[in-house]
């Protein structure tokens, strides 16, 4: 059974960063791309990053290049995204998603996906 967990969000003001993790366990880690994705209230959910299995592909929206940064560690199956100069506008629910080996732009063709994380930046 494949279970994904995220982990590190909560509250922060304007201008701060936190760290969000994602572990993932029933798959073989290695094997799979994982993305991160966010939904606000009354807003479709949107992809955000994405790594490819290996890590050496890595993709970003243009609302959070140069401020997000996704890594993974596949010795311990765990997904990171580093943010920083966090805004208000980045309140929502953050999720962690994983499909076979690359990265994909549709929401739709991540088959593994998280509870999601809290993420809110006060101004």
């Amino acid at each position: 059974q494949v279970q994904v967990v995220e982990s590190g969000g909560g509250l922060v003001q304007a201008g701060g960063s936190l760290r969000l993790s994602c572990t993932a366990s029933g798959l073989t880690f290695d094997d799979y791309a994982m993305g991160w994705f966010r939904q606000a209230p009354g807003k479709e959910r949107e992809g955000l990053s994405c790594s490819t299995w290996s890590g050496e592909g890595t993709y970003y929206v243009d609302s959070v290049k140069g401020r997000f940064t996704i890594s993974r560690d596949n010795a311990k199956k765990t997904l990171y995204l580093e943010m920083n100069s966090l805004k208000p506008e980045d309140t929502a629910m953050y999720y962690c998603a994983a499909r076979l080996f690359h990265c994909a732009a549709s929401v739709r063709s991540f088959p593994y996906w998280g509870q999601g994380t809290q993420v809110t930046v006060s101004s």
